[in-house]
């Protein structure tokens, strides 16, 4: 009989005070990396946005992320629950984590006011932006349509946010990421709502990559630097952002929702 593989595994609610809120994602150790087909399995089988896996060197922390789908080059939310498993499970003894990504360098650092995320910011451009990207839409008005990483749509209000309802279909057809939907706020500076049905993920309950172009957009367009967004799902959350320069710092909590261990 083959003898079977045992890793622990994390779930954690990420930018979240309490359980059932914010964006839950897995966390899981390894000493070595697997073959990538056991860690897409691992995504698959956990059907949770993402599957972070991380090994632990004396001073950086390898990190990588999973959707359902594929691998994906940055992910905010479950960077902020690594984070959180370190620190709080695993005796991480210092203040600051350095995560070696396909993003490059990603610094966490642990605050009184939870942890703090340095991203690389990006400011979405205008785009000749496709038809499927309008028709998802759903007859919504648009004030902007931009572009980076993901589809960038900014819509008048703050209710038009929290009621569209898009068309998964025309979004499939995407050739980017995902679409960001993003309006002047009402309680906080700016809301959003993040749909990546190109990688199996509908809607994505607070997605921490998204604030890397929300925080430089809403920036500029309220003149100031320290922000606070609200993601409208339905679990919703809170991040909070501070633009410096091409850096954004994501500060968010977290909170456990159970450990296991997984046999295969």
């Amino acid at each position: 009989m083959k003898d079977q593989q045992k890793l622990s595994i994390y779930q954690v609610d990420a930018f979240a005070n309490a359980v059932f809120k914010g964006n839950p994602a897995a966390v899981v150790p390894l000493e070595e990396w697997l073959p990538d087909e056991i860690l897409q399995k691992i995504a698959q089988e956990n059907n949770l946005s993402e599957t972070a896996f991380f090994i632990q060197h004396d001073q950086s922390v390898e990190l990588r992320w999973f959707t359902p789908a594929e691998e994906v080059d940055l992910c905010g939310h479950a960077t902020l629950a690594t984070a959180h498993v370190l620190f709080e499970h695993l005796a991480f003894s210092q203040e600051k984590i350095s995560f070696i990504t396909k993003s490059g360098e990603l610094i966490v650092v642990k605050t009184s006011a939870g942890l703090s995320m340095n991203f690389p910011a990006s400011m979405p451009k205008k785009c000749d932006p496709p038809q499927a990207l309008i028709h998802g839409l759903n007859d919504t008005k648009a004030i902007a349509l931009l572009a980076d990483f993901d589809y960038f749509i900014v819509l008048e209000s703050e209710q038009a946010v929290q009621s569209l309802q898009p068309d998964f279909t025309a979004w499939n057809k995407l050739d980017r990421r995902g679409v960001i939907v993003t309006a002047r706020g009402t309680d906080t500076d700016f809301v959003s709502r993040c749909f990546y049905p190109t990688l199996n993920v509908e809607e994505d309950p607070v997605t921490g990559s998204a604030h890397c172009l929300l925080a430089p957009y809403w920036a500029k367009q309220l003149n100031k630097t320290t922000l606070i967004g609200k993601q409208c799902s339905s679990r919703s959350g809170e991040v909070h952002c501070q633009l410096l320069e091409d850096r954004v710092v994501l500060t968010g909590q977290c909170a456990d929702y159970l450990k296991g261990e997984i046999t295969f």
